[in-house]
């Protein structure tokens, strides 16, 4: 399938079927997860967290999406390849065109990048150009230090009615989904049923979008020393490793002399 039929296909599923949506940072994951049916692989920007060591995504440049992009890329086969746009890589739409067309040239299908309004015309210098978009709005990781931190978006009328706004501006400039990060879920579900895109939620309550996206790690335990209140974990990779390598290490023997 093309990546614009993979899209028709995404799209064809709101209102009938959730769309599946998770991270994947190398070429084994992402094989197994294809393998599993998943409808979306995003080689995502919290890979500066979950395998570079950073303390959030604002250190990860475009380099480094690049080489994990290309690794999910081998083992992409079935799902939709979205990577993200790492921060001051999309500053203007000259800048974020000429950073989508390298993401694509590694492997990506699809961009995503944070912002709604204040985005609009990077995202429609991207989607002109024939690159598919996934929007991002609601809390954006890559401007925490600026907005407040890690809090709840929605609370208030005005930041609803700001969200819907948002929402307005990237599908008007072209984005084929937009995923709605630690929103209210009452307003997620608002956002959802005024948008003609795939919402993807994350932190934003179970049913309110039309699928939902969650960091691998998370779902499997593979990060013990943070794991996000909303995040739905469904294995313990890390006990399982740490056992697996405690029990290795104590049947290793000397030489016999």
């Amino acid at each position: 399938m093309t990546p614009q039929d993979k899209i028709s296909a995404i799209a064809s599923c709101k209102g009938v079927r959730p769309v599946s949506q998770l991270t994947a940072y190398d070429y084994p994951t992402a094989r197994l997860l294809d393998e599993a049916g998943i409808d979306m692989l995003l080689v995502g920007d919290s890979l500066g967290m979950m395998v570079l060591g950073f303390p959030d995504t604002t250190s990860v440049t475009l380099e480094h999406m690049l080489h994990h992009t290309a690794a999910v890329a081998r083992g992409t086969s079935h799902a939709l390849l979205i990577a993200d746009m790492p921060i001051h890589t999309y500053d203007t739409p000259e800048q974020a065109l000429h950073s989508a067309r390298a993401l694509i040239d590694a492997g990506a299908e699809a961009v995503k990048l944070e912002g709604g309004v204040d985005v609009e015309d990077r995202i429609r210098a991207i989607t002109q150009a024939g690159i598919p978009v996934q929007a991002h709005i609601g809390l954006l990781p890559q401007h925490i230090k600026e907005d407040g931190g890690y809090r709840m978006r929605g609370k208030t009328e005005i930041e609803a009615h700001a969200l819907l706004e948002d929402l307005a501006a990237v599908v008007h400039a072209g984005a084929f989904s937009v995923v709605i990060e630690c929103t209210v879920p009452e307003v997620a579900a608002r956002v959802t049923a005024a948008s003609p895109i795939i919402t993807i939620g994350i932190g934003a309550g179970h049913g309110t979008c039309d699928g939902e996206v969650q960091v691998i790690h998370d779902l499997i335990g593979a990060f013990p020393w943070f794991t996000p209140r909303f995040a739905s974990q469904h294995a313990d990779v890390a006990a399982s490793l740490s056992a697996a390598a405690t029990t290795w290490k104590n049947n290793l023997e000397l030489p016999r002399s």
